[in-house]
């Protein structure tokens, strides 16, 4: 049985509405995650992925409510987020792409990627950096793996996925006419259907919850 993405809670947001606030102080994992980051991370170097470790971010806390959503983040070990259970608390940010259409952009991750090797995705996304409010990192995924920027964006909602890693997930629009072009993560990419009763097979469990919950709230209008 597929496992499914948690819900923990539901914009949406503008992003000035959502708040982050940092610690300084960084995570420290057990000695056997941090064994199985290593090992992990070691497998990544044997397969030819990127393989830098370094900092990123980790939700320690958050609160919400129909005002905005608030934050409270942590430095972590990026490495932590390969772990299959847990993941360290860490948070990504995932910028879900429709056309002025309402189509959906989805890519297929290249074989030599970190996460999700082989698998199609929806939109962008990518590990918060240090001191980076989640909410930019939205736009930067964006504009690095796809090369466009939004007309409009909207915070949906915090999700925590089958892994135990928290998704902070962003809707972006694109303009009339935007042309997207992929990075070297991706060796495929389609404009799935804005009705999700017509998206192809590829189109997992998980990218059809998130699907089934952003279509049932927003509209292409402005």
């Amino acid at each position: 049985m597929a496992l499914t993405p948690a819900l923990l809670a539901r914009g949406p947001w503008d992003p000035s509405d959502v708040q982050a606030f940092w610690r300084e102080d960084p995570f420290e994992p057990g000695p056997e995650e941090t064994k199985a980051a290593d090992e992990l991370l070691e497998s990544l170097r044997q397969r030819g992925s990127p393989s830098h470790d370094g900092l990123a971010a980790r939700l320690v806390d958050y609160q919400a409510g129909e005002q905005g959503l608030s934050l409270q983040l942590q430095p972590a070990r990026w490495a932590l987020r390969l772990l299959p259970e847990g993941a360290g608390g860490s948070i990504s940010s995932l910028c879900i792409v429709r056309a002025a259409d309402g189509r959906w952009l989805a890519g297929r991750r290249a074989g030599w990627v970190a996460s999700w090797a082989g698998r199609w995705a929806l939109g962008a996304g990518g590990a918060v950096e240090v001191d980076e409010h989640p909410a930019d990192t939205l736009g930067r995924e964006l504009q690095e793996e796809w090369s466009v920027t939004a007309e409009r964006m909207t915070i949906e909602a915090l999700i925590r996925s089958p892994t135990g890693m928290v998704l902070l997930v962003g809707q972006a629009w694109l303009a009339e006419g935007a042309e997207v072009t992929p990075d070297a993560e991706h060796d495929e990419y389609a404009w799935w259907p804005a009705d999700l009763a017509q998206w192809p097979e590829e189109a997992d469990t998980p990218l059809r919850v998130v699907g089934a919950m952003l279509a049932a709230g927003s509209a292409p209008s402005a």
